[in-house]
């Protein structure tokens, strides 16, 4: 006989969870949806996690209850509810009958009663019953059979109430929930509870007299003067309060534990609700045709031979690739579109047209591109030069929203209304027409995109334009592309020995590391196992713990880091981790990535930040260490790729606290960074009022960080961890900074006054950042996009500094005739290398370009250096 497994859910407390928890969304006809597709993934967990046999969704039936009869003032204090999530009500329950779920409300009663009715049938039946809600009073039906799930944080972070969890948290019993709660109140019901009475009190009150009622039997035992006059006073109250926190569990439900028998979803109707709602991501998981949007016949034809009239003046080009890693991947052809027709060029063929080779490099026939460096590193690789890209559909539409997530052609398409392309794991993955020739799958796919690239241009170029991007995309974004694509396929030269030989080293010293973490434990141990070094720590050592997880005691390393003076061992297991990280990520990761001419060929990804930041990939040389000495050693192994050469590295000096000045126009900020005054310096004389000498170096150091902080939009909880001082002297900090550059002060309460206006921030070149979130009903949410605000621009702006620096370089270089390649960007770094007779004149044309990059209120300061290895540069 298999045992039943009931699921009770609380419908509206986990509708408001998932509402809170994600930003507003709406589908293509105005539709608020996150509450529906936030519960349906709350959903879609509970039933792949708990497998129910039987499961319920009540429902409250109104605002009125037979609570009401008892205190009118029942739940009066809660706010109304947003009209945003409402709207979605009826979403969720048609969501739900497509999942054959069984719904139900009672007239007069809350969604707690049913489900409190429901356990208690399910738990006399003795089977297994899981109560999943946000509201906490259903802790009280915690029992041998029955289990509550609290929803805490988001969606996914969930305390499981059991009778041992209530025991073990409160000190009482689950059924005395209700006696903590007529002691205590609820403010969140409304329910009043005895003044002056928190959960501290009432935990202590009943841990000695059990109950409300003997309490007040033993009232005379209470000495406490002021808490026995409250009890006394309030005896009536305390009573009711105990009364209105009663689940109850005896409601008259007309529905019984077999008519909760769950077979699982009508896929149909799921599929139905998913398109209306447009849930593209959760249709393709379940049914990916279902995603897509019905095709027109496509005309195209395979080209076996090119001539001139096949390749027009103005066309959208596609490379049709394997896999996303362009450098590497195979390209299974090339489509071409225009207005007259649609050519598939297989990849041999292309290779071995002269016609096609000189269309591709000839600047004056206009390329519309899916994404023109991949094109263009895709296509060098195979020795075929491109030139002559007048528009790139992945970067058109990452300017016009840089917080979309898409970065494929079907899926951008989509965005912009276009739904005639499908995805690629239709095509080759799940639900792949197994009966049709591989070629004519390619030859398709690839042509509906080149079709998208070229349908779509128009209408993206007048959005860029409506907003004022466009010469952000076609004077920055663009031509930014092709010199990336050159530094790609260029690569930096790597030298193998060097990282090896650094690896031997670090193996050494995590050999001694390992032997003095043991001695200084007394024992050997997995050092990396956070269960076995938190019994060694906490246990054995005796260190008092700061957090715990679900498997025991948490040693990450901003706990550890609170530990670091209370035992030598600490600082020994910090560096540690940090050295095999730089071991295993570094040394073991850079030398995977070594190509076969010796070089680390870095993916720029031009479309990903929505701050404007380049980041890099496979492998990540953005993100080399150079705290420890340790790493900044690692940079030893790249080294110029030919004999007699030079790296030259170049950097902004504080760029984006001199983007902040022009900003915010602060006079103060100004004047110091037109005097040449170390702005570290000065912001410690402000903020600590003391003159110059004798500002010390830890005084400069929370200078440097409340500076930084600023940028980023730190709070007084950042700063504290930061500087290890308590969020009341960070806050203290924070707010004699902004008094001592009110200009700052003013252009952050400014910014946001303006986000909130318009709906988004904006650089000084005008690149946008989208902030829906500016004036959100939500705290945090709101809070996030407050910080948002204050700190994009001034990012972004440093971002399009560089970027444009980078442009304006390579002009340079080509004018002056240079061999000298561009070869990294690393945030405020360009990284160049030169044979030893140009350095002379690197040193003077590289910061006279980047310092003049763009005109601010304050000069921009370029530090350089040079040397036989990137090491060397510094």
């Amino acid at each position: 006989m298999t045992t039943k497994k009931i699921v009770l859910l609380d419908g509206n407390s986990l509708a408001y969870r998932a509402f809170f928890a994600l930003p507003l969304l709406t589908n293509d006809n105005g539709i608020h949806t996150n509450a529906v597709y936030g519960f349906t993934m709350m959903l879609q967990n509970i039933l792949a996690d708990e497998k129910p046999t039987h499961i319920l969704v009540a429902w409250d039936a109104g605002k009125t209850t037979f609570r009401h009869s008892t205190y009118g003032e029942y739940k009066g204090g809660r706010q109304k509810t947003p009209p945003e999530l409402s709207e979605q009500f009826p979403y969720l329950r048609k969501l739900l009958e497509a999942y054959q779920i069984p719904q139900y409300e009672l007239d007069q009663y809350e969604a707690d009663d049913i489900i409190g009715t429901l356990s208690k049938t399910g738990d006399a039946d003795q089977a297994e019953v899981v109560v999943i809600s946000g509201d906490k009073d259903l802790t009280q039906l915690a029992s041998g059979h029955t289990t509550v799930y609290i929803t805490r944080k988001g969606m996914t972070d969930i305390e499981k109430y059991t009778p041992d969890h209530v025991r073990e948290k409160y000190g009482i019993e689950p059924h005395q929930i209700i006696d903590m709660k007529g002691l205590m109140g609820d403010a969140s019901d409304n329910i009043p509870g005895v003044p002056g009475v928190g959960e501290k009190t009432a935990l202590k009150l009943l841990k000695e007299y059990g109950s409300v009622e003997n309490v007040y039997k033993s009232i005379d035992a209470i000495t406490a003067k002021k808490l026995k006059e409250n009890l006394t006073d309030n005896e009536e109250q305390a009573y009711m309060s105990k009364v209105l926190a009663t689940i109850e569990v005896n409601a008259p439900i007309k529905v019984t534990i077999d008519d909760l028998s769950y077979e699982g979803p009508d896929l149909d109707k799921v599929i139905s609700i998913y398109q209306e709602l447009k849930f593209k991501t959760l249709l393709e998981k379940i049914a990916p045709q279902a995603a897509e949007e019905p095709q027109e016949e496509i005309e195209l034809t395979i080209a076996s031979t090119l001539s001139e009239a096949d390749l027009t003046d103005e066309m959208a080009i596609h490379l049709e690739m394997i896999e996303e890693h362009y450098l590497t991947a195979d390209i299974l052809g090339i489509s071409v579109a225009d207005d007259s027709h649609t050519l598939f060029i297989p990849l041999p063929v292309a290779l071995d047209s002269d016609v096609f080779k000189n269309w591709l490099k000839n600047p004056a026939k206009k390329k519309y591109s899916s994404d023109s460096k991949a094109t263009m590193v895709s296509l060098a690789q195979r020795g075929l030069e491109a030139d002559g890209f007048e528009f790139d559909f992945l970067l058109a539409s990452y300017i016009v929203n840089p917080s979309s997530t898409f970065t494929d052609v079907a899926s951008i398409a989509r965005e912009f209304g276009y739904g005639d392309v499908q995805s690629d794991e239709v095509i080759y993955g799940k639900g792949a027409k197994k009966s049709v020739p591989v070629e004519a799958i390619v030859a398709e796919t690839a042509s509906r995109k080149a079709q998208a690239v070229w349908k779509l241009r128009p209408l993206i170029e007048e959005k860029l334009k409506e907003n004022n991007l466009y010469d952000l995309y076609h004077e920055l974004e663009l031509p930014l592309a092709k010199i990336l694509s050159k530094m790609e396929s260029t690569g930096v030269k790597t030298d193998l020995k060097t990282l090896e030989a650094i690896g031997v080293d670090l193996t050494a010293k995590l050999l001694e590391l390992e032997a003095a973490i043991y001695e200084s434990a007394g024992d050997k141990f997995n050092i990396n196992s956070p269960k076995q070094l938190g019994v060694i720590l906490f246990e054995k050592i005796g260190l008092t713990p700061i957090k715990k997880t679900k498997t025991g005691y948490s040693t990450a390393a901003d706990v550890l880091e609170k530990l670091e003076n209370e035992h030598e061992i600490i600082s020994l297991i910090l560096t540690y981790r940090q050295l095999g990280k730089l071991n295993s990520t570094y040394i073991e990761g850079l030398s995977k990535e070594i190509h076969d001419d010796g070089k680390i060929h870095t993916r720029f990804q031009q479309a990903l930040t929505t701050t404007g930041r380049l980041s890099s990939i496979n492998p990540n040389l953005q993100n080399i260490p150079v705290r420890l000495e340790e790493g900044r050693k690692i940079r030893a192994a790249f080294v110029p790729s030919e004999p007699g050469w030079y790296l030259f590295a170049a950097d902004y000096s504080q760029i984006e606290l001199r983007v902040l000045a022009h900003m915010s126009q602060d006079a103060k900020m100004i004047e110091a960074f037109r005097a040449g005054v170390d702005i570290h310096t000065q912001t410690a004389m402000d903020v600590f009022g003391v003159d110059k000498e004798s500002v010390t170096s830890d005084m400069r150091r929370a200078a440097k960080a409340v500076n930084f902080g600023i940028v980023y939009g730190i709070s007084d909880y950042g700063l504290s961890q930061n500087l290890n001082i308590t969020r009341k002297e960070a806050a203290k900090f924070i707010d004699t900074y902004l008094n001592s550059f009110p200009g700052v002060k003013q252009y952050m309460v400014d910014i946001v006054a303006d986000a909130k206006q318009t709906g988004y921030v904006t650089t000084l070149m005008n690149r946008r950042r989208y902030l829906p979130d500016i004036t959100s009903s939500n705290f945090n949410l709101r809070g996030f996009a407050e910080r948002t605000a204050m700190n994009t621009p001034i990012q972004g702006s440093a971002a399009d500094i560089i970027k444009k620096a980078m442009i304006d370089m390579a002009a340079r270089l080509e004018v002056e005739g240079l061999q000298t390649r561009m070869l990294l960007q690393v945030h405020d770094e360009l990284i160049f290398e030169a044979p030893e007779d140009e350095i002379e004149k690197l040193k003077v044309i590289v910061p006279e370009v980047m310092e003049s990059a763009i005109a601010l209120d304050v000069p921009l300061k370029v530090d350089w250096a040079f040397g036989l290895s990137w090491y060397e540069t510094k």
